[in-house]
């Protein structure tokens, strides 16, 4: 991985991290983004959703400039507030938009987009 994408990578973890601390959700980026398993974690970031002695839900972050694998599912979620996606024999997935995870997470209404 070049430097330019390695910081590209851990301004955007950065950023998600900031975001839900603005939600007043504690969340923590993972130290070298989950490649030396940290606490048995690959993720990116740590967020503690249902509170900071609560289990973390373990986040990937990807980002992308021409935005290639988003596209389609941007469009297949259109303003709906989820998307579902279940291969054959495989759990579901659940892809939302900021503003549904942050409702879900403060269940305030009208929350900026991410």
């Amino acid at each position: 991985m070049s430097r330019l994408s390695r910081d590209k990578g851990a301004r955007t973890e950065r950023e998600i991290v900031g975001l839900h601390i603005a939600l007043g959700v504690k969340a923590e980026r993972v130290p070298l983004s989950g490649a030396a398993r940290y606490q048995g974690n690959s993720g990116d970031v740590d967020i503690y959703a249902l509170g900071s002695d609560a289990a973390r839900l373990i986040g990937e972050v990807k980002s992308r400039a021409s935005g290639e694998g988003f596209t389609t599912l941007e469009r297949w979620l259109g303003e709906n507030d989820a998307l579902f996606l279940r291969r054959n024999r495989a759990e579901p997935l659940v892809v939302l938009p900021w503003r549904s995870w942050a409702r879900l997470l403060t269940g305030r209404e009208g929350l900026l987009r991410g």
